[in-house]
């Protein structure tokens, strides 16, 4: 995994040049993007010269450099930090979760959640409701952590047909985000959900489960409820263009029927 210079060292040069080693971008290249100039982001690199504050934001745009981060290389390099942090039960945000609440629940009866960035639910449907049924109650106490509640033996996981393939794309997801965020919790939450045990085989296939194959467009969680086995394709969406650490952070997963069958059984599951 990429690491990063600490906040602590001097200057916002090492953050810079982290950034743009990750991303895999020359100076000179850098330097065309922004505007600029190879030698000024070889000065800036090694502390010779303090970018200014419009410099800073225009690089750490180029590099596309979270949020959060941004505000990180902006205090290196001796400025106030540009984008708020506003918790997401603050009045300014109220619209923002009245139309989030109003997504999810448009989209039932399939499941659909709203995760930050340490995977923490902050927003879930009915249709989710519905498959966690069963699941052991000290996983569903605040903060429900979805990483938690998908990989726990105690959580969903012994109902995950497909177990180690769709554990693998999770801990995969979950390396970008390490490698694109200096986050601890995040790498805590990591190390703790990759340590639960695997079963050395797969969970047996449930009586309903369709004989023919579905030629499914991608990775499919195929997951037990009630006898029979659904399957989802995952698609993640976030804010475009966010000015706000919070906001930046979140993101919206809604689980889309992969066959028929579980179209039917679903329809049938909430009025």
């Amino acid at each position: 995994m990429t690491t990063h210079p600490s906040t602590a060292e001097k200057g916002v040069g090492p953050l810079l040049r982290a950034w743009r080693e990750q991303r895999r971008v020359s100076q000179l290249e850098l330097a065309l993007r922004a505007d600029s100039s190879a030698r000024h982001i070889s000065f800036v690199e090694t502390g010779r010269s303090r970018p200014s504050e419009e410099m800073v934001l225009r690089l750490a745009e180029h590099l596309d450099v979270p949020v959060r981060e941004r505000n990180a290389l902006l205090l290196a390099a001796g400025y106030a930090p540009r984008y708020p942090e506003t918790p997401l039960d603050d009045p300014a945000l109220g619209a923002l979760r009245a139309g989030i609440e109003r997504l999810i629940s448009g989209y039932e009866p399939y499941p659909a959640l709203v995760v930050d960035a340490v995977y923490d639910v902050v927003a879930a449907n009915r249709g989710i409701m519905t498959l966690v049924d069963g699941v052991c109650e000290s996983l569903l106490e605040p903060p429900l952590n979805a990483m938690r509640l998908a990989l726990h033996p105690r959580g969903l996981a012994p109902r995950i047909r497909n177990l180690r393939a769709w554990r693998g794309h999770l801990l995969e997801q979950m390396e970008r985000q390490i490698a694109l965020h200096r986050s601890a919790p995040l790498r805590a939450l990591y190390e703790e959900v990759a340590a639960y045990p695997v079963p050395e085989e797969e969970p047996e296939a449930g009586p309903e489960e369709p004989s023919d194959a579905v030629p499914y467009v991608a990775l499919p969680l195929r997951i037990e409820h009630e006898g029979r086995t659904l399957s989802f394709i995952s698609s993640i969406s976030t804010f475009n263009t966010p000015m706000d650490v919070t906001v930046a952070e979140l993101a919206i997963e809604t689980l889309l029927p992969a066959d028929p069958a579980t179209v039917k059984h679903l329809q049938t599951l909430l009025p």
